[in-house]
């Protein structure tokens, strides 16, 4: 047996990118490597279980938006409608509070020197994004018709690259947000939370400009740096998480939003961030009592453990399906729609997270583990 190398892989990722190694590994290497260690069996259920959610609301509100609206409905009753405003309820809470986790997860890798922080982090994500990025480019060119951001020129491509990420900004975030977080680290924590507070709601009411993946560029900064300064205090939170905070941080969250939208707040100034912050406090909790409900949440976290396949490869699958689905779903009588418009979003979505994770095992068996790691010399030591 040899020891379990020291690990090169995007932070927030870890499970994922060490399950793509492991396996790799194991497919690529000699028969006597050890098998992995479990992924998850150091890390807090409840995490993972939000990690999950999140990823399951972020292929759900790209399968309401891209595909479902875009159908030709007649069914005489308003049910995409329903779809779309349930989905906007969610917004404040879905990419916020991934990345609050994504800084829990990243506090140790951030402490960590800055020749293991620019290769395994911030060089990782930024390989990540580049690959899959030229992936996106070329499949989206297959299905013009989604409604989704995409580089049509080569000038296009620069800029995506560079300056207005795309529709895998997540990963370009992580790259700029490990850089950051390490070239402020001596800096008094409150010297940089207040300023990425203020940027976040500077983008959120519109006073700069955010072309493409922009804003949430811009709005995230901040839950990132949270969830990694106040890594002790958010997992204090939820390891005291009871029913009654549970009530109390639902019933805030739905009055923010329904104030917010009563009162057409949007884009004041400071409001979106406030609102988000009473969304990720309430999705910790969530998180934290679900967790106490294995059934549900052991699936939850394991999916949670396999974000980055289903973040990278579920856009291409969903644009495939939506040129194959969208002109006979729109042609189809109304009472053949009324029978499957109500469950649609929730069968494409779980459809869409099936084949991303069938086509990743499928490119991890044709030994593509570099699809989903920066290749490189792997040193032998204890893992980090």
């Amino acid at each position: 047996m040899i020891p379990q190398p020291t690990r090169s892989r995007p932070a927030e990722l870890e499970p994922d990118a060490t399950r793509v190694r492991s396996r790799h590994r194991q497919r690529t290497g000699p028969a006597s490597v050890s098998a992995p260690v479990a992924a998850g069996s150091h890390r807090a259920q409840w995490a993972d279980a939000a990690k999950g959610v999140c990823i399951v609301l972020v292929v759900l509100w790209h399968v309401v938006v891209k595909d479902y609206l875009q159908i030709d409905w007649h069914v005489g009753v308003p049910v995409p409608g329903f779809w779309g405003t349930l989905g906007e309820q969610f917004l404040p809470l879905r990419m916020p509070l991934f990345f609050t986790i994504s800084g829990v997860f990243a506090a140790n890798a951030a402490q960590r020197p800055w020749r293991v922080v620019a290769r395994s982090r911030i060089a990782g994500f930024l390989y990540l994004y580049a690959v899959w990025l030229l992936i996106h480019t070329v499949i989206l060119a297959a299905a013009p018709e989604l409604p989704t951001d995409r580089a049509t020129s080569a000038l296009g491509l620069l800029e995506q690259l560079t300056v207005t990420p795309s529709n895998l900004w997540y990963l370009y975030a992580l790259a700029l947000y490990f850089t950051i977080a390490k070239v402020t680290r001596r800096v008094p924590r409150a010297l940089v939370l207040v300023p990425a507070a203020a940027l976040s709601a500077v983008a959120a009411a519109g006073l700069l400009d955010t072309p493409g993946n922009r804003a949430g560029l811009y709005q995230n900064l901040v839950f990132f740096l949270a969830g990694l300064y106040l890594r002790p205090q958010i997992q204090q939170w939820a390891a005291t998480a009871n029913r009654r905070r549970l009530v109390l941080t639902s019933g805030g969250y739905v009055l923010t939003l329904a104030a917010m939208a009563v009162t057409g707040a949007q884009q004041w100034f400071g409001v979106w961030p406030a609102v988000s912050v009473v969304a990720v406090i309430f999705g910790i909790t969530a998180a934290a009592r679900l967790s106490r409900w294995s059934v549900l949440s052991e699936p939850l976290a394991r999916l949670g453990r396999i974000t980055l396949p289903i973040y990278v490869i579920h856009m291409p699958v969903l644009a495939l399906l939506h040129r194959l689905l969208l002109v006979p779903v729109s042609g189809l009588g109304g009472s053949a729609q009324g029978l499957i418009v109500l469950g649609y979003p929730i069968l494409l979505s779980g459809l869409v997270i099936g084949l991303s994770l069938a086509v990743h095992r499928g490119l991890l068996a044709v030994r593509a583990g570099w699809l989903f790691a920066l290749p490189g010399r792997r040193t032998v030591g204890a893992a980090g």
